[in-house]
């Protein structure tokens, strides 16, 4: 048996002066835990749950703990990630009167026991605990946990599609992938005519197949606004910060990139009118390598202060790389939720 770092050469992959790891040949690990713990304390500290509704004031504090392992593995190109985590976030409560006085005080903890690679397509376990288990105590807690709980599990999809994404190492990977075009080239070369004819009918057939198994999701929305104040909104990535709570960039360029929701959504500008037309190309990170779709949001002005808003979203797969069946479902959701509903909460524009 060899001596360790005398292998056959022949199966060594060497170290390049410029770094790259080409094609991503051999298998790279990397540590994701400190990320994700940064990542974690920028979706979860501060989030707000109740602000005022029936006199309730409830919001988490900080990361209290997040162990475990988290880690992205890299061979020829492929994102696999595994974690087995548990993640702790503390929050607060208050409870004031009709005048605006403090009544009641109490601090507490969520903690998720275990967010596992294994269970990706289903939420984890999520408790509440509360220190001070009063009257009053136990009404802020029973608030905390129906209010806030769908919204901490959402940060926490978000995660788990970032990691499938490839969590920190997601931007390096186009850069190690830069040589490969010249490979795929001088490979081209090589193949003789019938080859060639071969290759087209197959990316031929499985552009057709492509398509099937996806679906067009059309919506109609009204705002109290004019046409170019939403068109702004939707085109301004501070704005998006805003009223989504999570970390986006968006180009005011046709042809530059985005990025929304914590990098979960990506793509790019197709076309733009200033109020009138956006269409853009979005991935989510959890979908099949090579499913993309389309989106398309038309402006229209039928009185002076109204818009209405027509949502064409194409070629939105049925399936997610984790064989879950409801990604139409959760998208359509996603558009009414997330965005059309919150822009009317936070700028006022509700019908």
């Amino acid at each position: 048996m060899a001596k360790y770092g005398e292998g056959d050469k022949r199966w060594i992959v060497e170290e390049r002066p410029d770094g790259t790891n080409v094609h991503n040949w051999h298998w790279s690990e990397t540590n994701c835990l400190e990320w994700s713990r940064t990542f974690f304390t920028d979706l979860l500290s501060n989030l707000v749950i109740l602000n005022g509704e029936g006199n309730l004031f409830i919001k988490t504090t900080t990361i209290r703990s997040l162990g475990g392992e988290a880690y992205i593995n890299i061979r020829k190109g492929k994102i696999i990630p595994g974690y087995e985590i548990n993640l702790t976030v503390s929050w607060e409560g208050e409870a004031k009167d009709s005048d605006g006085n403090s009544l009641h005080k109490v601090n507490g903890s969520i903690e998720i026991p275990y967010i596992s690679d294994e269970n990706a397509d289903e939420d984890p376990d999520l408790r509440v605990i509360v220190e001070d288990d009063g009257p009053i105590g136990k009404r802020i807690k029973d608030a905390m946990f129906s209010k806030g709980k769908g919204l901490i599990l959402e940060k926490i999809r978000v995660w788990v599609q970032s990691m499938a994404r490839g969590g920190p190492v997601k931007e390096e990977l186009p850069v190690k992938q830069n040589n490969a075009p010249v490979i795929v080239a001088a490979a081209v070369v090589k193949n003789d005519s019938v080859k060639k004819e071969s290759a087209v009918e197959k990316k031929k057939e499985k552009k057709e197949e492509s398509k099937k198994g996806r679906k067009r999701i059309v919506m109609t929305e009204k705002f109290n606004c004019r046409a170019k104040d939403l068109f702004e909104i939707l085109m301004d990535e501070n704005r998006w910060k805003g009223f989504t709570q999570s970390n986006a960039r968006i180009s005011k360029e046709v042809g530059g990139e985005i990025s929304i929701f914590d990098g979960s959504v990506t793509g790019s500008n197709l076309e733009l009118q200033e109020g009138k037309l956006i269409v853009q190309r979005w991935r989510f990170g959890s979908w099949n390598d090579g499913d993309q779709s389309q989106v398309r949001l038309v402006f229209e002005e039928p009185e002076p202060g109204v818009t209405v808003v027509k949502l064409t979203h194409t070629d939105v797969p049925e399936e997610d790389r984790y064989g879950n069946a409801t990604v139409v479902e959760n998208t359509e959701r996603g558009w009414r939720e997330l965005i059309f509903q919150r822009i009317r909460a936070v700028f006022g524009f509700g019908i």
